[in-house]
């Protein structure tokens, strides 16, 4: 190719983003009326063609630039911001990934009808190379959706992990600054944290002086889970709680000791009314002095 010569993609990519600009106007009310806009754009129609042409006009510019298969290209990139929102509004309403990317199948049927009805479409050879480029623009725009929907579904996993945990891990008010923890089920590192962090939240909360970490639920105690709930009572006591382990039944007891693990320094009871029992008398000890008082 010598030099100032156009290629037939470097043509078909510019007949594409012509297209685009003389019918942008025509795209933009066909889409606004398809379920990838209607749905999200629920308060006027006026809002969603709004959002239709912003659209168009990024594929536009993606189409001078020739970069139509190029997910860095500045189009691109512009768009991206607006499909984050879009696609996030279609996660939370139950959509695959596989439906959203139907529906953005849907939005090059409408440009591509009007491609075919274009009164001044150049003759067949630069016709199929335009369509070429208008397929390529158009699957590069599906795969920057289904990425973008990747990563919000990813996103909500972790949001809802998140939620699951705390919800997994309450800190419970039994007295006057006396709080428990009851755990069940496996204590991994990230639940660990969590229940740390909800702990010392509610010892400042509360201003708990005494806290219960009862483990009756917990299935396996490892080296691992030992240190965490060793960490966790080194982190209360620094908030000014005491904290007592209850829950300690034979079998852990027994993996306890066969790991060699030196609970020493923690309080424990076989059971959480045990431990009640002992914070209650602690609580009673500590009032003693004021009780004295006339």
């Amino acid at each position: 190719m010598t030099d100032g010569a156009t290629s037939p993609a470097e043509a078909g990519a510019a007949a594409v983003a012509d297209l685009l600009r003389r019918h942008g106007e025509q795209i933009a009310q066909r889409w606004a009326d398809l379920p990838f806009f209607q749905t999200v754009f629920t308060i006027t129609r006026d809002e969603a063609v709004e959002a239709c042409h912003a659209v168009v006009d990024s594929l536009a510019a993606v189409a001078e630039s020739g970069r139509v298969d190029d997910l860095e290209a500045v189009g691109f990139r512009s768009i991206r911001e607006q499909i984050v929102a879009m696609t996030a509004s279609r996660a939370r309403s139950g959509l695959s990934t596989a439906q959203v990317d139907r529906e953005v199948g849907a939005l090059r049927e409408a440009a591509s009808e009007l491609l075919a009805a274009d009164a001044s479409a150049p003759g067949a050879e630069e016709a199929a190379e335009t369509r070429v480029q208008l397929l390529t623009l158009f699957a590069t725009l599906r795969v920057l959706v289904v990425d973008t929907m990747l990563q919000e579904n990813q996103e909500i996993v972790l949001r809802q992990r998140q939620q699951l945990l705390e919800m997994a891990t309450p800190v419970i008010k039994l007295w006057d600054r006396l709080v428990a923890v009851p755990l069940i089920g496996m204590l991994d590192s990230a639940r660990s944290q969590v229940v740390m962090e909800n702990l010392l939240e509610a010892i400042v909360e509360h201003k708990a002086t005494i806290a219960i970490l009862d483990i009756t639920g917990v299935s396996t105690v490892d080296s691992l889970v030992a240190h965490h709930l060793m960490k966790t009572v080194a982190s209360a006591r620094l908030m000014g709680a005491e904290c007592v382990i209850s829950g300690i039944r034979p079998a852990i007891a027994q993996t306890i000791v066969q790991l060699g693990l030196d609970l020493g320094p923690v309080t424990t009871r076989a059971s959480l009314a045990d431990a009640l029992e002992w914070a209650l008398e602690r609580r009673e000890y500590k009032e003693l002095p004021s009780r004295g008082n006339p």
